[in-house]
């Protein structure tokens, strides 16, 4: 089946289209930014077949895509809604769902995520979105990767509809190698003898001027900088240390890949600011070790930077 986290999140709106045209009629409407600043899928009238062909919605209703391109996310992710605190990214909507009620346009509401749904998880969202909004839970639903498996087996068509262009994703890396090192470093950190004699790692290009072949921002450059730059010394000792070469291998192996997805992906009038928190947040959605470790992570990535294993340099 289709693998939903290395879509963009245009791609996944297609897929919930696509599947939202089969269950409530053609007439659904794609998703759009509205005067509130949200971006909803919308449908009135009676469905064709949701939630089930006996017993339709009717009236309006407002569809919502959480994309995640994090690998095993759960709607149960404290990222997504935690009970505790009421807090996340179900929670962050609750203005807006109680504003379309309001307003007339919202009779139903259903999210569309490629996370997993378990029947206790989907009871709990329920509950919540009950009592903050007053919307019977037969009138609010959720759909997950199982969901969107089971509904592509019964409309074979709409998955023949699906129109990705090859080079239409997302920026996708692997994050185990950095994992592993990053895990390493993080182990042997408190432990690591840095000779006050050490001097930094020696960048290949002179920061300012790799800031701007790379389009990254002074004050950016500037911040990470402070942040990190001592960390760097910590790293190449590290690195440097031939009891860990296999932990250098698997960082010269992540820094190949990035350095080769990032020369693909970033455009001409694209920021390296962008580049880099898209980077962590892609590496940290997808790893529970990295995501443990931030800053670690940060300082890593800076120190690719730094002595230009990744970004465009001089000699390049």
């Amino acid at each position: 089946m289709l693998v939903y986290h290395d879509m963009s999140d245009d791609q996944f709106e297609q897929v919930a289209v696509a599947l939202g045209q089969r269950l409530f009629g053609p007439g659904l409407i794609g998703f759009a930014k509205g005067k509130d600043g949200g971006r909803d899928a919308k449908f009135r009238g009676t469905a064709q077949a949701y939630p089930s062909t006996a017993s339709p919605w009717n009236g309006g209703t407002i569809i919502q895509a959480k994309h995640t391109t994090g690998i095993n996310a759960s709607f149960s992710d404290k990222a997504f809604f935690n009970p505790e605190t009421e807090t996340g990214i179900l929670a962050d909507e609750l203005a807006r769902i109680k504003a379309l009620i309001a307003s007339g346009e919202l009779d139903n509401y259903l999210v569309i995520s490629n996370r997993k749904l378990t029947g206790i998880t989907q009871g709990k969202l329920e509950t919540y979105l009950h009592k903050e909004t007053g919307l019977k839970k037969d009138q609010l639903g959720f759909l997950g990767t199982s969901q969107l498996d089971d509904l592509f087996k019964l409309y074979p068509d709409a998955l023949k509809s699906l129109d990705f262009r090859p080079l239409e994703r997302p920026l996708i890396v692997r994050s185990d190698e950095l994992a592993e090192t990053i895990e390493a470093f993080g182990d042997a950190l408190g432990d690591l003898e840095v000779p006050e004699t050490k001097d930094l790692p020696e960048p290949r290009t002179p920061l300012d001027k790799k800031n701007r072949l790379n389009n990254m921002s002074d004050e950016y450059a500037k911040k990470l900088r402070s942040l990190y730059l001592p960390v760097t010394r910590q790293i190449d000792v590290f690195l440097g240390d031939p009891k860990n070469d296999q932990f250098l291998e698997k960082y010269h192996d992540a820094t190949e890949e990035f350095s080769l997805k990032i020369i693909e992906f970033q455009g001409a009038e694209d920021t390296f600011d962008s580049v880099f928190n898209y980077l962590l947040d892609m590496l940290i959605d997808r790893s529970s070790v990295l995501r443990g470790n931030k800053r670690l992570t940060r300082a890593m990535l800076f120190y690719m930077y730094w002595t230009c294993d990744i970004g465009k340099n001089a000699d390049a």
